[in-house]
């Protein structure tokens, strides 16, 4: 039953690094399998049980360390014409935290994202210009809603922008849905964890997001 619902999902991990692997005893081909199926939206147990099924043990800590090891983030050297750009709240533990993201609606692809522990004008700035070191944002539209951390980082960092509450700027919203519906979906994701852990597996995600 597990199997035939991973079906669907792509078979690619030309995105994948695994230079760690060297240092693991998992071959190649499990451990890729086991990153790509978890941040595809099985749970830990889920991914288990799954390389279980490939005559595989290896523990939910092994699955979510492979993820830590893999370091993955999203590639640099975009040029888009719009960028829609959002905050929302996210649930480390007992605490909030501010997940930033600035998507291309035009590809739906996550140009940058960044969890943060507050949201004011001066962290909004801050992960602008970590965008525009990135990618060529400089001459882009970023479409946001009126939030003034937003609007008053990107008239500090001179950047246009429109307040859009729908249309393209909804593209940022599938990401923010799609993120509650994976840390929402199973335990022990940003339950036990800290901050940093926690950026990595976002991070990780938006890798994911973006290669399919």
């Amino acid at each position: 039953m597990l199997m035939a619902e991973t079906d669907r999902l792509t078979e690619s991990t030309e995105w994948i690094d695994l230079e760690f692997v060297q240092r693991e005893r998992t071959p190649r081909e499990i451990i890729e399998k086991g990153i790509r199926h978890h941040l595809a939206g099985l749970s830990l147990s889920n991914t288990v049980i799954l390389l279980e099924e490939l005559g595989v043990e290896r523990s939910r800590t092994a699955v979510h360390n492979w993820v830590q090891k893999a370091d993955l983030q999203p590639n640099g050297g975009e040029d888009p014409d719009r960028v829609a750009v959002d905050q929302k709240t996210i649930r480390i533990n007992d605490e909030q935290y501010w997940l930033y993201a600035a998507v291309d609606p035009e590809t739906n692809r996550i140009l940058h994202s960044r969890l943060f522990p507050t949201y004011t004008i001066a962290i909004a700035r801050e992960f602008l210009t970590e965008l525009a070191e990135k990618h060529d944002v400089r001459d882009a539209v970023f479409l946001i809603d009126d939030a003034d951390d937003l609007i008053g980082g990107l008239r500090q960092e001179g950047l246009s922008y429109r307040i859009q509450p729908h249309g393209y700027r909804n593209q940022v919203e599938r990401v923010f849905r799609e993120v509650e519906r994976r840390t929402s979906s199973f335990s022990n994701c940003f339950s036990h964890v800290n901050p940093a852990t926690a950026e990595t597996w976002l991070q990780a995600y938006a890798v994911w997001w973006n290669h399919v």
